[in-house]
């Protein structure tokens, strides 16, 4: 019983595949081989998967890729590596990565939580994005949510000093748990002045997703760890 429990650790989505188009399917045959980090494999040597020396930024779940491929686009003294479970979304954004000739931007397509501890190496990463992350809104479900002590831990060690945990969510009463969660951990410290949200810095664009909820009302909170 014990052991079966010790097993039900956080997973950093759920699966739901979708289906590829024709693009998004050419992209994954053709793309994966240049772009694609696999989720096996010993822990990786991230000079060697880009080239050179700069700083490594992790995002978690980017969604269609949009976002992200802009990021990697503005910000070209930076590396990117991008997690994210949902095929057509990991299609898309190697059609960006082609399309922008973005050389500065690799893709995962597995777990986050399980290629942290397997494959990135302790600190190795210059920032962590987690971006609108399922809020799991039923009170039941909160448990589920990726933003949890234990994977705050795992995040600390992953992070160099003085790296970068960014998240955003248009959620409040995640906003209040993660900043609950980060502002309990003695490896963080909160970058807000006030010690709570920030603004959206210029670096993280703003999404369809985002526009329309401002368009209805809705807040977007921003929350920016600095790792001690």
């Amino acid at each position: 019983m014990t052991e079966s429990k010790s097993m039900r650790t956080v997973r950093s989505f759920v699966r739901r595949e979708g289906r590829l188009t024709p693009g998004q399917q050419k992209a994954l045959d053709d793309l994966w081989p240049l772009f694609g980090i696999e989720d096996t494999g010993p822990e990786l040597n991230f000079d060697q998967l880009f080239g050179r020396t700069a700083s490594r930024v992790l995002e978690i779940g980017f969604g269609n890729g949009s976002s992200l491929a802009e990021m990697a686009a503005k910000q070209t003294d930076a590396d990117f590596i991008g997690v994210e479970v949902h095929r057509p979304g990991v299609g898309q954004l190697l059609n960006l990565i082609k399309q922008h000739e973005l050389s500065n931007l690799r893709v995962a397509c597995t777990d986050a939580v399980e290629l942290l501890k397997t494959r990135i190496a302790n600190q190795s990463l210059d920032r962590v994005q987690l971006y609108f992350p399922d809020p799991w809104h039923k009170k039941r479900h909160h448990k589920r949510r990726i933003i949890q002590p234990v994977f705050v831990n795992l995040l600390a060690k992953k992070l160099k000093s003085g790296g970068h945990l960014h998240m955003a969510t248009d959620w409040q009463d995640y906003a209040e748990q993660m900043l609950d969660d980060l502002s309990a951990s003695d490896d963080f410290v909160n970058s807000a002045p006030d010690g709570a949200y920030i603004a959206r810095p210029d670096y993280r664009p703003l999404t369809k997703f985002e526009q329309r909820g401002q368009r209805l009302g809705h807040g977007v909170w921003d929350l920016l760890f600095k790792r001690k």
